[in-house]
């Protein structure tokens, strides 16, 4: 698979979850009877079921009948999902919810969800029982973006380690053999001075290189690098090209950081966290940019459902624009003479009636599905590429508010 298709595939993905995820947060249940169970990848099949067996028999002591009952049924509905699974879960492990929602009127609906190969690997097994599904691990994978090089340092020692997400991973460090600025005595001045800038310019190259082992082998997938430390040293560090050429291009900036040791780096995150945002949205910016360039220019530039839908059909929009806040759905509607019409609604409301716009007649509803994923499949069979657009910035608001959040990016004019 190409790597503009991986990261198509991941997009529509991190979506669907997104939008499973939100339907799951709103559910609630009469007391603690919705069950959620975080399964890793390298926790066996077999294991989980005991688990779900021994919290079924623990479960007959609860005092509520409809407690009870509804828990058990929980639990028996995800040993039968369990069956579908061999020996472990799918890659970076699954969660499963299951449980008994209140559906309005004093009734209940049982609903059971899996979610297979979430973004981040799901560290540990984790079984939750409560009046609402537990969320939150998923939800912070979901927020969880980029590749960014940390690097801390001063003239003793440095630490180098990733920004993968929100996690701060250390993983390599040095001590430097730099002598304090007080001489020995014996030596003249300016020697011990040459000895010291020699010192000092040993370190840097080996901090240096431990960086270059660290990032270079990731340059493409990295979003960027951020230095920390005292000034001047991480000035000399920078302006002395130790870095290797391709990583210097990808240093976002420089930041006063206290310590440089692996508390350092979490220090550096912190006194980097605006130029961490900016560069999330960097590339949503870019896409926005071209998008108001095309549109003023009246050539290669399409909005809105219908107009977009139209284009991509066509095969004519290299990439479509979609706001990460869009939550519409698609009717399809019938008329009297068979032809089809499509209305878009938010996906929280119930289905209007639809008049056709050429009789006036009352049309039937034939289909209804979620709008993203109508677009989304018509561009993966026309080659065109998918792209959230994040709401953060003023062009993102745009895109949702004056747009309908749909847009694309054409390949070439079509007069539509």
């Amino acid at each position: 698979m190409s790597s503009d298709a991986q990261g198509a595939s991941d997009d529509r993905r991190k979506y669907e979850f997104r939008k499973v995820i939100e339907e799951l947060r709103d559910f609630e249940g009469s007391g603690t009877q919705l069950v959620t169970i975080y399964i890793p990848e390298d926790k066996q099949i077999s294991d989980v079921v005991a688990h779900v067996t021994q919290e079924h028999s623990e479960a007959a002591n609860i005092k509520s009948k409809q407690t009870r009952t509804n828990v058990q049924d929980a639990l028996t509905s995800i040993k039968d999902r369990l069956r579908y699974y061999d020996t472990f879960p799918p890659d970076n492990g699954m969660v499963i919810f299951s449980g008994a929602v209140d559906s309005g009127g004093g009734q209940t609906e049982m609903v059971t969800r899996t979610l297979e190969s979430p973004p981040e690997p799901i560290v540990s097994f984790r079984y939750h029982c409560d009046s609402n599904f537990l969320t939150g691990p998923l939800e912070h994978m979901l927020e969880d973006s980029g590749l960014f090089g940390l690097i801390v340092l001063d003239r003793r020692e440095a630490n180098v380690g990733w920004l993968k997400g929100k996690r701060v991973e250390p993983v390599k460090s040095a001590s430097s053999l730099v002598p304090g600025k007080q001489r020995k005595g014996g030596q003249s001045a300016q020697r011990f001075a040459r000895l010291r800038l020699e010192a000092i310019d040993n370190f840097y190259q080996e901090v240096a290189g431990m960086a270059n082992d660290l990032f270079v082998p990731k340059r493409h997938e990295l979003d960027g690098i951020l230095v920390g430390g005292p000034s001047p040293t991480k000035d000399e560090f920078l302006d002395g090209d130790y870095l290797h050429h391709e990583l210097q291009d990808k240093v976002l900036g420089k930041f006063d950081v206290a310590y440089t040791d692996e508390s350092g780096l979490k220090d550096l995150v912190d006194s980097g966290s605006e130029a961490l945002a900016d560069q999330e949205i960097v590339d949503d910016k870019r896409q926005m940019d071209e998008f108001f360039e095309n549109l003023h220019t009246g050539e290669k530039a399409t909005y809105g459902f219908d107009e977009t839908r139209r284009n991509l059909i066509m095969g004519s929009v290299d990439r479509l624009l979609i706001s990460e806040d869009l939550r519409s759905d698609v009717v399809v509607y019938e008329c009297p003479d068979g032809t089809e019409e499509y209305e878009v609604v938010d996906a929280r409301h119930s289905t209007p009636e639809h008049e056709c716009s050429e009789c006036g007649q009352p049309a039937e509803m034939k289909d209804r599905e979620d709008a993203i994923e109508h677009l989304m499949s018509i561009a993966e069979q026309r080659g065109t590429e998918t792209k959230f657009i994040s709401t953060d910035f003023e062009k993102g608001e745009q895109l949702l508010d004056a747009f309908g959040g749909i847009a694309g990016i054409l390949r070439y004019s079509t007069g539509v």
